[in-house]
């Protein structure tokens, strides 16, 4: 199995959030690779990854970073391949990294999710996969309708609650 997907942290201490976008893919049978890369503690090995991430089949990569948040940007500015970027909360409650993500200069887009938002970041990667692959795509309208039926069922259990002025 080659990856189709890379999930890229600028620590292990960023796993327990990165997590949710591995369980997903997993859960989706896409095959992904999970590294921790810093991009001002390890910048060559960042750049040999990103340079060479499309020629190993990647399709789309999720960066997560916290504070200063360089991670997903350098990436970006090296590789042709679309970045979801994930700020991670940990000093000024993750605004100061989803500011450093979101605001890319023109010809460096970084897709951006919410702070922490590690499960949407594997979502929209699989999605932007979906394009050009039948099943994945079939995999996602299955996923969303089973979205749907959550909410369904949450009704049905809300509706059977007994208040004395409940209507």
């Amino acid at each position: 199995m080659k990856p189709r997907v890379s999930i890229i942290m600028g620590s292990t201490s960023d796993y327990s959030i990165m997590e949710a976008a591995a369980k997903f893919l997993d859960q989706m049978e896409v095959p992904f690779e999970i590294n921790a890369l810093s991009a001002h503690r390890t910048p060559k090995e960042v750049e040999q990854f990103a340079t060479k991430a499309q020629q190993r089949g990647i399709e789309v990569i999720i960066a997560a970073a916290g504070m200063a948040a360089h991670l997903p940007g350098v990436i970006a500015s090296m590789t042709p391949l679309p970045v979801i970027g994930v700020p991670i909360k940990s000093s000024l409650e993750g605004i100061d990294a989803l500011l450093a993500i979101a605001q890319m200069p023109p010809g460096i887009p970084v897709a951006t999710v919410a702070i922490n938002g590690a499960l949407n970041a594997a979502i929209l990667s699989l999605q932007i996969m979906a394009n050009g692959d039948k099943e994945i795509a079939q995999k996602m309208i299955q996923y969303k309708e089973s979205l749907k039926e959550k909410i369904v069922k949450a009704n049905q259990d809300l509706s059977s609650l007994s208040f004395k002025y409940k209507v």
